[in-house]
């Protein structure tokens, strides 16, 4: 027996989709995320954004399953660092995930558990990024308009944000002459102590 709604109709442009609930983040929601405290602070006291909507077509929960996330990050900066995601853990480790870019452009930044290997590849339309399992992964807004991207799971994935609220990624994506550039976090925080 085939499950209902097998197809869907969606919209790039757009955050919301037909029959899939939106869930929406501000900016408060993703405190303690963000390298520059002080920069956090100020801009959450002048207002309280939107940073990013993700919307889930869940047709199924088997073992076998699908899940459907279109997401869609806004453009900004708090400090240097470019809007993002919050980022998480699969709950099942095992589990992969596969991104595909509709529009904007941005990176998905990836760092695996136990070996702290970080890599940093683009998201943009026409491109694809494999999640391996045991690896965090966090979508990064670099440019001008909304990045908007489809991820693909298991349901049994689950999400696990705690483990990265507790020590965050290692790097950070902060402008430097204009360009992303990928950093060490602690030597961000450095340089933030630097200037004073």
């Amino acid at each position: 027996m085939f499950p209902h709604n097998l197809s869907l109709t969606f919209d790039p442009t757009s955050p919301e989709v037909q029959n899939a609930p939106l869930t929406t983040r501000r900016l408060s929601d993703l405190h303690g995320l963000f390298a520059d405290d002080a920069a956090y602070a100020q801009m959450l006291d002048d207002d309280n954004p939107v940073l990013y909507t993700v919307s889930a077509w869940e047709i199924a929960e088997g073992d076998g399953d699908l899940i459907c996330g279109f997401g869609t990050l806004y453009p900004g900066k708090v400090g240097d660092e470019y809007n993002f995601t919050k980022g998480h853990y699969h709950e099942w480790r095992e589990a992969a995930e596969i991104y595909i870019g509709l529009s904007g452009e941005g990176y998905m930044l990836l760092e695996h558990e136990t070996s702290g290997e970080t890599q940093f590849l683009p998201l943009k339309p026409n491109h694809i990024v494999y999640v391996p399992g045991h690896t965090a992964h966090r979508t990064i807004n670099t440019g001008d308009t909304p990045l908007t991207y489809i991820g693909i799971y298991s349901p049994r994935a689950g999400h696990d944000y705690g483990a990265l609220a507790e020590k965050n990624f290692a790097h950070v994506v902060v402008e430097r002459d204009g360009a992303p550039q990928l950093m060490p976090r602690a030597d961000y925080l450095d340089s933030l102590k630097a200037r004073g």
